[in-house]
């Protein structure tokens, strides 16, 4: 199967996948499970859950079973894009294409969307076999040491000028940490050992250093047509990016120095990581 006919079975498996893990939009509290399915159904790259489907493959684990740790990550991405566009946080009225689940719904259901997600993550995970490992990975990834926190430092750095290393140390929780899972959990899934997930951790962290600065070249050179979200975004709130930082043309040359480290770090595993590699350069090369 070519690259872009595993993408689209891995995508829909993965969207088949959440409409049966999600609650029913007529079961009671229905206007809160609408909004749930509205917001995690029928849009989105599904990076996470293919990064989780590539590292499984790796070590042969099958499809099936990947396909619960890969909605598992999802639905916590999920939530967070939800709790990201709140007027609170990022103030956005766009997202994936349509309007964001506090503008379709409200403020205060949007809340709820995104704490029951975050929960259902967790649910699932257990109820369909996820180790105490894998539940601690995600759990660690989610949180203030993870995505969490990430967001923390974004706020508090609005109209700051930060330093490189600053800079990445946010976005290695921000953004890295939810795709350092996502490999995470499909590498456990396949019953990798320590070693070959610590290697994989190394490319894992490259490539989520590689996804945000390409999403802030994306910001700065896309439309709002093409993103599905709100273009421009992070210059008109003043906040710190790889763009900002470094101007359009090194943010560039700097996407393809960590799009070859990524890659790199794969070489031990041969042709077992070759939809890794091929993600990799699909996240360096995607136009959304």
């Amino acid at each position: 199967m070519d690259f872009r006919s595993w993408m689209s079975a891995v995508q829909a498996r993965t969207e088949s996948a959440l409409q049966r893990l999600l609650p029913a939009a007529t079961a009671a509290p229905s206007r809160l499970h609408a909004a749930m399915r509205y917001s995690a159904l029928g849009g989105g790259k599904r990076v996470r859950p293919l990064l989780c489907h590539a590292a499984g493959a790796v070590f042969g684990a099958d499809a099936e079973r990947l396909d619960i740790p890969a909605c598992a990550v999802e639905l916590i991405h999920v939530y967070s894009l939800v709790h990201d566009d709140l007027p609170c946080m990022d103030d956005d009225v766009l997202r994936r294409g349509k309007p964001t689940c506090h503008v379709e719904y409200d403020e205060a259901t949007a809340l709820l969307v995104g704490d029951a997600l975050q929960a259902l993550a967790f649910q699932v995970l257990a109820e369909h076999g996820g180790s105490a490992a894998m539940l601690a990975t995600l759990a660690q990834a989610a949180g203030s040491r993870g995505m969490a926190g990430g967001q923390a430092i974004d706020l508090a750095a609005v109209g700051k000028a930060l330093t490189l290393a600053e800079l990445e140390f946010m976005h290695i929780h921000k953004t890295g940490a939810l795709i350092r899972a996502a490999v995470a959990l499909g590498a456990q899934t396949g019953g990798a050992d320590g070693e070959s997930q610590r290697r994989l951790g190394q490319f894992a962290a490259r490539a989520g250093l590689l996804f945000q600065v390409v999403d802030d070249i994306l910001d700065a050179e896309a439309s709002t047509a093409t993103l599905g979200k709100t273009a421009g975004k992070d210059a008109a709130q003043n906040k710190p990016t790889y763009v900002s930082l470094l101007g359009i043309g090194r943010a560039k040359e700097m996407a393809a120095e960590l799009r070859t480290e990524a890659k790199s770090a794969l070489a031990d595993f041969g042709a077992r990581a070759e939809r890794l590699a091929q993600l990799t350069d699909y996240i360096t090369e995607r136009s959304f």
